[in-house]
């Protein structure tokens, strides 16, 4: 019997933000309305390159763009401000 060593998958790092307080107020409350948003990484693709992942009331929807390390976290800021807005007060 013969043993065969499993190639280890390629792994990728998220990228690193700091988030402010009025980012974090915004997803609080995406989060709390079943609004998530997430990244993952394009497998088919360069290991900087990252897909967006739109959860609403556990329906799963894919952005069809690409994003690299420096500008994915900014989308997913624009993305959960977009659903934030028409369902608040704060029209800023």
């Amino acid at each position: 019997m013969a043993f065969f060593k499993w190639q280890k998958a390629p792994s990728k790092k998220p990228p690193q933000r700091t988030w402010s307080g009025e980012e974090i107020k915004t997803i609080a409350w995406c989060m709390n309305n079943n609004i998530k948003i997430a990244i993952s990484p394009d497998w088919k693709d360069s290991l900087t390159r990252w897909q967006i992942e739109i959860n609403i009331n556990g329906k799963l929807h894919m952005d069809p763009n690409r994003y690299n390390d420096d500008t994915v976290y900014n989308k997913v800021v624009e993305y959960y401000k977009y659903y934030y807005k028409p369902n608040t007060n704060n029209k800023g």
